[in-house]
């Protein structure tokens, strides 16, 4: 393999609870998370960032901007990435959804050492990446450093076997995982997701579970990258890389597996992404919506928008129902609108945004009213997470949400079939 960062693998010896110090390959910041980081930046003095290939910005949870407010934000990305002439700064029209984006752009690889201040920066996992996020401030030190230091997570292990049900896909093993450990389940623990289903899985899939490792309570989801994932980033790679895996003696406080045959699509149901039901129970208990969201870093990929437009294509949105298809990036968006994929979308009923995080958090593109329910491809479900704190949001694959789109209630694909 390529050479890469040595923070960590076989030359590296740590064990659980120890803390350490270690260089970082990326330090990833947005225009919520990364103004607050600036300002400490320049109040600790600095003048310079340690690297600027390896600090990156990207405007994309208020942008393009909303308000007067998100406008001052990300005017402050722009001002800080033009004064250090950092070599990453996603402007809108080539800026995506951070998680999304930084793999497409081989910006994070496998063996890095990633931070981001941002709580789905574990999604990087999904390539061989530790990755974790931090708090503002401990981005500020490591913009300055280019360190940051670490209490050694104890790890879990999670093996899933055998062929995956139709309809279900990567989004649907995390939610099953996070339904049966709860949302502390692996609390400050690095979730290690391995198994024949895994190694079959392509790079959304992988990286759609590492996304969302952090609602389970873990401190970082990892994969072995393996020959799919040098077929993913080798054409992207513009540095080392290095691939790392599991000591064969390594020691796991717990081992869970699951047989992928007895896994349904599964809805994670208000107010948490626990609380999850198979698709047979949740179709049964008719609940109506009034929003659909494909999209986000969890579920915006090129792979998610071809499933849905699969799904929903000969069908019209039902007519009380928003239909809300947005591209994680403007590769994606550009090769979904080659691809027909919007012309299905669009036939629909749908309604097509440029790459936001915009309604995942509630941000703008899709706020929900009082009262108003959405299913949505996005990775929490939180009180108020999507607007109004009595609206509701239900969390299922891409699948998934574009038949619900076509019935205005929770839906399984297969019933469109009659329709």
């Amino acid at each position: 393999m390529n050479n890469g960062n040595d923070n960590y693998g076989k030359d590296t010896c740590s064990s659980p609870g120890q803390l350490i110090n270690a260089k970082v390959d990326i330090a990833l910041g947005n225009d919520i998370t990364a103004p607050i980081a600036i300002k400490e930046f320049k109040k600790a003095g600095a003048t310079k960032v340690f690297d600027r290939d390896k600090v990156v910005l990207v405007p994309d949870h208020f942008a393009p901007n909303k308000d007067i407010q998100s406008a001052e934000q990300c005017k402050m990305l722009r001002e800080f990435a033009r004064e250090q002439d950092l070599t990453h700064y996603y402007e809108t029209g080539e800026m995506g959804v951070e998680h999304a984006l930084l793999p497409e752009q081989g910006v994070v690889l496998p063996g890095d050492l990633v931070i981001g201040a941002d709580s789905h920066t574990c999604t990087y996992g999904g390539l061989g990446a530790f990755a974790t996020g931090v708090g503002s401030t401990d981005l500020a030190a490591a913009m300055i450093t280019g360190e940051a230091w670490f209490k050694v997570p104890e790890s879990m292990k999670f093996i899933f076997k055998g062929k995956l049900n139709k309809w279900v896909e990567g989004k649907d093993l995390i939610l099953y995982t996070i339904g049966d450990i709860g949302v502390d389940g692996a609390l400050y623990r690095a979730m290690e997701i391995c198994g024949e289903t895994i190694e079959d899985m392509g790079m959304a899939g992988r990286m759609t579970i590492a996304n969302m490792a952090i609602e389970a309570g873990a401190k970082n989801g990892i994969i072995a990258p393996d020959k799919i994932t040098e077929e993913y980033v080798k054409t992207r790679a513009k540095r080392g890389y290095r691939f790392y895996q599991s000591d064969p003696d390594a020691k796991y406080v717990e081992v869970r597996e699951y047989d992928c045959a007895k896994i349904e699509p599964q809805i994670a149901f208000p107010h948490l992404p626990e609380n999850t039901k198979g698709l047979s129970e949740a179709v049964s208990l008719n609940v109506k919506i009034d929003q659909a969201v494909i999209g986000s870093c969890t579920n915006g990929r090129l792979e998610d928008l071809r499933v849905a437009a699969n799904v929903i294509k000969g069908h019209k949105v039902h007519k009380y129902v928003r239909l809300l298809v947005i591209p994680a990036t403007q590769w994606i968006y550009r090769q979904a609108m080659k691809e027909g994929l919007f012309d299905i979308f669009l036939d629909a009923g749908a309604a097509i945004s440029t790459p936001t995080c915009g309604p995942c958090l509630g941000g703008h593109m899709g706020i929900l009213a009082k009262g108003e329910r959405a299913i949505a491809t996005t990775n929490r479900n939180f009180v108020g997470r999507m607007g109004h704190p009595e609206s509701e949001v239900y969390l299922s694959n891409p699948a998934v949400a574009a038949a619900s789109a076509v019935l205005g209630r929770i839906a399984s694909p297969e019933e469109l079939k009659f329709k």
